[in-house]
């Protein structure tokens, strides 16, 4: 099998410009740091025994914070540990899961570890997913919502739909809801086949510690605690994560900044004739005037600065941008003007 492969991640970190993997241009919050050097202390002795395997404190944090009992929330290594573990316990050799395509290419990958069977749904010129079925079969359905590489994302409603027509579990990925004006959560509450899955990465900015978490139904969250690694967060994530849920003022005002930032971007990018679909994520995803995304990926390269191309042909006329800061995000718009 062909392993995924995750966008690049250059050695000399610091000279470039990195648009090119979704991380949020600033740093966590200042007690996301405090929190992880009260747990290392001053001489990591903490570091000699085990962590929480249930992350049982993260759970309620995260389910107070969601409105939710802590039994219908799991945490995870990332939410991509989480989106594993659901194809793990629903999905047996050769039973089908199924997603849109383009989205998260990583469901393919995970789904071939499994040995399950893909379905792939193609989107309609408004966004739709075309020709889904009255009633969905396969054992799990993820949708991506705000979709990535391409931002846009679904109303309740549509989701909603989905859910009722879905036999097996439709997993609803928000990996990048904060940044969005809507969430599938209180489909939770409605519906025993939702799950709705998030990641600390994009938002919480902590990327580097790899967190997510998973809310469910608590017999779906039981079948996901009987399979992951027992202690599957360590010490410190565990007091990154529960520093990062609390610090909600930080959190409001980083994402505000990034919302703020796309929005402006998404303009000017407009005004020098690319083509923008209107986004709900950290990122955009833009298309120059000849559609020759690979020739303004090449050109943004040898200036530095790091943006996602895509070769699937439904990608590859155009670049995915991940939103820096208003400083990144004018060089690189002059360095597209340049480009021409």
């Amino acid at each position: 099998m062909a392993g995924y492969v995750p966008g690049y991640q250059p050695p000399d970190i610091a000279s470039w410009i990195k648009l090119n993997t979704n991380e949020n241009p600033y740093p966590p919050s200042p007690k996301v740091v405090e929190a992880v050097l009260a747990e290392l202390g001053s001489d990591g002795a903490s570091l000699r025994t085990y962590p929480s395997a249930s992350s049982q404190s993260l759970r309620e944090i995260a389910g107070e914070l969601y409105g939710f009992d802590p039994s219908w929330v799991i945490m995870a290594n990332g939410s991509d540990e989480v989106l594993n573990n659901l194809i793990r316990a629903f999905a047996s050799e050769g039973e089908e899961i199924g997603y849109v395509h383009p989205s998260y290419s990583y469901y393919a990958t995970l789904a071939e570890i499994q040995g399950a069977k893909v379905r792939t749904f193609t989107l309609s010129d408004d966004l739709w997913i075309e020709r889904f079925p009255e009633r969905y079969e396969g054992k799990l359905f993820f949708l991506t919502t705000p979709n990535s590489p391409l931002g846009f994302a679904y109303s309740p409603g549509y989701i909603e739909r989905l859910a009722q027509r879905c036999s097996g579990m439709l997993v609803v990925d928000e990996a990048y809801a904060d940044f969005s004006d809507t969430t599938a959560l209180e489909l939770v509450r409605k519906y025993d086949n939702v799950v709705v899955t998030r990641t600390l990465s994009k938002s919480y900015a902590l990327a580097g510690m790899r967190l997510g978490l998973a809310i469910a139904r608590p017999e779906v969250i039981a079948a996901l605690d009987k399979i992951r690694d027992h202690y599957n967060l360590d010490r410190l994530a565990q007091a990154a994560c529960g520093a990062a849920l609390l610090d909600r003022e930080y959190f409001r005002e980083a994402c505000a900044n990034v919302v703020a930032t796309r929005e402006w971007f998404a303009g000017e990018l407009a005004k020098i004739g690319y083509s923008v679909i209107p986004s709900s994520g950290n990122f955009v995803f833009a298309s120059p005037p000849d559609g020759n995304g690979r020739r303004v990926y090449d050109g943004l390269y040898e200036r530095k600065i790091l943006v996602r191309h895509f070769s699937d042909p439904l990608l590859a006329h155009g670049l995915r941008i991940s939103i820096g800061t208003r400083e990144e995000m004018e060089t690189t718009l002059s360095a597209l003007q340049d480009i021409g």
